[in-house]
């Protein structure tokens, strides 16, 4: 196989890569709290692809990983009562598995049947000291823009503090690597910081930053790429053909 084959195969691999990427982008466009993303490719020399006139060396483009933007995405009005949004830096705390934490931009909060707040898949959502637990019996809640959960009973009027949420930022988030359910972990071990100057909205959620007619013009010129790359891989092999079959009937 010749290096423009070895080149023109590296290549169709990374854009096949990077349209499974902007098709996620654009499937999640409507997902609370989503970050898009975008592929990092390199170079990467090689020797082991040469004939005897040919280069010496040549490179392939690879996959180096995922970008995520963590960018503000607009904020929407939902009037949900658990329905919240971080209006800065931070993220949500969630129950991980045992001894761990999880974390997320995606308020879409609920209650259990237990009363616990949870996530839409189901999983609790952490506060300064643990789960947090509602009796939606004692009165109205509503979320401070520090995160604090007040009740007001409607008899007495009295407000009573039921929790505070967990918001969190890290200094570095590439430290975080993306599980399902929209939650991230912390993969080294960063040692997360309280946000303080993050802002939280009760009734909003944070819609994704996927900015879905740039994704779209991503996803044609992907396509045409890969067919350009086919393209030349087919004429290669066509090439390579005519020319066994000359030397051939030469022979």
């Amino acid at each position: 196989m010749d290096n423009s084959l070895y080149i023109s195969l590296s290549r169709q691999m990374t854009l096949r890569r990077e349209l499974d990427i902007v098709a996620n982008n654009i499937a999640n466009a409507d997902t609370a709290g989503f970050k898009v993303e975008d592929l990092l490719v390199r170079t990467e020399a090689s020797s082991e692809a040469r004939t005897a006139d040919g280069p010496r060396s040549i490179k392939f483009v690879i996959d180096d990983g995922v970008m995520r933007n963590f960018g503000q995405g607009p904020l929407r009005k939902t009037n949900g009562v658990f329905d919240v949004a971080i209006e800065g830096q931070g993220f949500f705390t969630v129950q991980g598995p045992p001894g761990e934490q999880r974390f997320t931009r995606d308020g879409r909060f609920t209650l259990n049947p237990e009363g616990v707040l949870v996530t839409q898949s189901g999983v609790p959502v952490l506060g300064a000291g643990g789960q947090i637990v509602i009796d939606p019996a004692q009165g109205e809640v509503s979320i401070g823009k520090d995160g604090t959960l007040t009740q007001t009973d409607a008899q007495t009027g009295q407000a009573n503090v039921v929790g505070r949420l967990a918001v969190v930022r890290f200094e570095n988030r590439g430290a975080l690597a993306k599980e399902g359910d929209n939650l991230y972990r912390n993969t080294n071990n960063a040692q997360p910081q309280p946000a303080a100057d993050a802002i939280i909205h009760q009734g909003v959620l944070e819609s994704s930053n996927v900015q879905q007619v740039v994704e779209i013009t991503k996803l044609i010129e992907l396509t045409r790429a890969y067919e350009r790359s086919a393209k030349l891989v087919g004429d290669n092999n066509d090439l390579s053909r005519r020319s066994i079959e000359r030397l051939g009937r030469v022979n």
